[in-house]
């Protein structure tokens, strides 16, 4: 049949010999009629949407409590400061929900550019893609996205690390990451992660605090783990931590070390810096 081709191309492109589970038979319509012809029942992605999303949701939770708790310790061994070790495992995250989703959406173009050739219902071309994706998500390369997550964390320029820490040695925490967040890509609607940036305000309804936060802090210092979304609304809530003070100091440091590091900047600003400051403090004694 068409599909039964369909099928045995792609697999052969993704070079497996073999598949699970068998294609979808089309469900024939009784009547004739000159309108394209629409699905007799819901496909298989519709069907098990719901619980899929139960387990997915439930799955990220387990990642929280389990696998990114292990990873911490690991990485503990070799780093003192927690909130360095914590700062990592978030970009971990992050990076891998982005790779998940950009794997995705190439696998998703592949498998739709090699079943339009035969599609002729009575599903729609969208359902039929979304059916088979599902039933092989084994063809996701998962392994690409883990070589591609550590690729973006050894660049990231917001996470220090000593020489000797390599991030493979997270490497089984981005796996499950890349494969929860590849699988929620499947969903109706698709599921993501919340954007976190350092400085922004704290949401009660986004994040719960870390234990070691200020938690009259209005702002967050850094993210522990990230929230979970289904369109605009938070289903799970993400970690971070706030405290008073901390994030200013650091950003006042940091462009106390840039100036010292210019020597153009140091020489060419210290007259200008000089006056700047005398004018400065005659304002304030007029006041």
């Amino acid at each position: 049949s068409n599909i039964n081709f369909s099928t045995k191309f792609i697999l052969k492109e993704e070079r497996l010999a073999r598949s699970r589970s068998p294609s979808p038979r089309p469900c024939r319509s009784r009547s004739p009629s000159p309108l394209p012809l629409r699905s007799c029942s819901p496909g298989r992605a519709r069907l098990t949407n719901a619980a899929r999303h139960a387990h997915l949701v439930a799955r990220f939770s387990d990642i929280y409590a389990q696998e990114r708790l292990d990873a911490q310790t690991l990485l503990r061994t070799y780093i003192d400061d927690l909130e360095i070790v914590q700062r990592i495992i978030y970009v971990a995250a992050v990076e891998s929900f982005h790779a998940a989703k950009m794997a995705f959406r190439q696998f998703k173009m592949r498998v739709r550019k090699t079943l339009s050739l035969t599609h002729s219902g009575p599903e729609s071309l969208e359902d039929t893609v979304l059916d088979y994706i599902i039933r092989h998500e084994d063809l996701y390369d998962v392994q690409a996205s883990v070589n591609e997550v550590i690729r973006a964390m050894n660049i990231n320029p917001k996470i220090s690390f000593p020489p000797e820490v390599d991030f493979i040695m997270i490497s089984s925490l981005i796996r499950e990451l890349c494969r929860v967040a590849f699988s929620m890509q499947t969903l109706v609607p698709p599921l993501d992660i919340a954007f976190g940036a350092d400085g922004e305000l704290f949401n009660e309804s986004k994040y719960r605090r870390s234990y070691d936060s200020d938690f009259t802090a209005p702002l967050v210092v850094y993210h522990v783990w990230p929230a979970l979304m289904e369109n605009d609304s938070i289903i799970v809530k993400g970690e971070a931590a706030s405290k008073r003070g901390v994030l200013w100091s650091r950003r006042s440091r940091s462009k106390s070390r840039s100036r010292s590091m210019s020597p153009i900047l140091s020489h060419s600003a210290s007259p200008s810096r000089t006056l700047v400051q005398y004018n400065t403090s005659i304002i304030l004694h007029s006041i």
